[in-house]
């Protein structure tokens, strides 16, 4: 059972979950026998979860992304590697805490992690920004790419942004620019570039470390050019249409995989990532040491032009 916080469609699960629980503490501490009661709000609950999750609109899988609960980079990389070694710094102007860098190995392969990183309390979410780098993120995830191509080690990237840092100090340090450099830069490394949105992929904060040999996005997780709460401020001069925005952005897993953006989905399990990280993150290593399987094959010249056709075959149209 998960406890609180929660989104409000989950609410109807937790009370059952909750009544559940209850039921099989009173049955234990009583010594009566309560199985088939028991069996049977179980069964209801199967049939509540189905029908809820069957029928998520784009808004609430937005949600879903944004669950407190739900984990984040630092928590995958936890989960599916061992040795991890941070990294720090752009060597230009600092170190930038919602972009996290460093050394790791998957079933003893060594492998550089990129990605953002969000926080969980008030503290821990200003000492991350929010999740949102400044241009001095984007030159770390820069640095570290070049030393992960200098080793001949794979790139893992793990996207979790609700945008890239919109301060002025982030503009005068040049944001555009550092996230064009790391979009030019990433076309040309010779090593293998395999990434996951995990939660939240929005705009060029997303961008910025977003190029690679294969995209692949969590059941849960949206990919687009703008939240639907900047998209509705834009379209309607008011953010709390954000859900008929999020409706017509089609920016959830199944609307972008549908346009051929990305390689793939990765299952989560029913309810949400955070409902069972440690199966989350089965799945999305199973998706990572496959791809590095596939591209192991491709020599560099090869693995840079299927890159980049990858991405020249985006957005083609007739009329």
């Amino acid at each position: 059972m998960i406890e609180g916080p929660y989104l409000d469609f989950e609410k109807p699960i937790l009370d059952l979950e909750k009544k559940i629980s209850d039921m099989v503490e009173f049955s234990q501490a009583e010594n009566i026998e309560l199985d088939s009661e028991i069996k049977s709000l179980r069964g209801k609950l199967k049939k509540l979860q189905d029908n809820i999750f069957a029928e998520l609109s784009r808004w609430q899988r937005v949600q879903l992304a944004r669950h407190p609960k739900r984990p984040y980079t630092l928590d995958y990389i936890k989960m599916i590697s061992t040795d991890f070694v941070q990294l720090h710094g752009d060597r230009y102007f600092a170190d930038d805490k919602a972009m996290v860098c460093g050394f790791a190995r998957i079933d003893g392969r060594p492998v550089m992690f990129i990605g953002q990183q969000k926080g969980r309390d008030t503290k821990s979410k200003l000492h991350r920004n929010f999740g949102m780098a400044n241009p001095e993120g984007y030159r770390k995830a820069l640095r570290c790419m070049h030393m992960a191509n200098k080793f001949g080690r794979p790139i893992i990237i793990l996207i979790d942004t609700p945008g890239a840092f919109p301060g002025i100090g982030a503009e005068e340090r040049g944001q555009a620019e550092s996230i064009a450099r790391n979009l030019r830069e990433m076309a040309n490394l010779e090593v293998p570039i395999i990434i996951t949105i995990i939660g939240e992929g929005a705009s060029g904060g997303a961008l910025g470390i977003g190029l690679g040999d294969r995209v692949f996005m969590l059941e849960n997780s949206w990919y687009s050019v703008i939240s639907p709460e900047g998209c509705s401020a834009i379209l309607w001069r008011d953010a709390a249409k954000a859900p008929e925005a999020a409706e017509a952005l089609k920016l959830v897993a199944k609307d972008v995989e549908a346009l051929g953006l990305i390689d793939g989905l990765i299952p989560e399990p029913e309810g949400g990532a955070h409902r069972d990280p440690e199966m989350t993150a089965r799945n999305l290593k199973g998706y990572i040491l496959k791809s590095l399987e596939e591209v192991d094959q491709l020599e560099p010249a090869e693995l840079l032009k299927n890159r980049i056709l990858k991405y020249r075959r985006m957005g083609v149209y007739s009329e």
